[in-house]
């Protein structure tokens, strides 16, 4: 598997922050800016989403993604190796989470699905 830095995941999974973005800004208008609903480090960063283009949403290496900072990206995607997924994926799950997608829209897809078959679900399914 080729080892893709962290910087670079970052950019092959941008365009997820610039989709959620979309959902953030529809929060941040519904309850304000400066609401308990909604974390400032939402709010901040939807701020910065004017001209967005939905021509190219939901699409890898959406254009009109470059608003969303890494630490959104880092925030809402899995990055880096298996271990760091089950870390992250454990605790969404003592927050109560119970259900998780896979949007595996990257240069890495084999790889990507291969890691939770192998690495990943057979840890989490205690």
């Amino acid at each position: 598997m080729r080892m893709l830095t962290l910087a670079h995941a970052r950019d092959q999974c941008r365009w997820f922050g610039g989709m959620v973005g979309d959902h953030v800004a529809d929060l941040v208008s519904r309850y304000g800016e400066h609401s308990s609903m909604v974390p400032d480090e939402l709010t901040e960063y939807v701020k910065s989403r004017q001209g967005y283009d939905y021509s190219h949403h939901g699409r890898t290496g959406n254009p009109s993604a470059d608003f969303v900072p890494d630490e959104i990206v880092d925030r809402f995607c899995l990055l880096g190796p298996a271990e760091a997924h089950i870390e992250k994926l454990r605790a969404l799950r003592d927050l109560g989470v119970d259900q998780f997608a896979v949007y595996d829209m990257h240069e890495a897809r084999e790889a990507t699905i291969d890691a939770h078959g192998q690495h990943v679900i057979p840890v989490l399914r205690d």
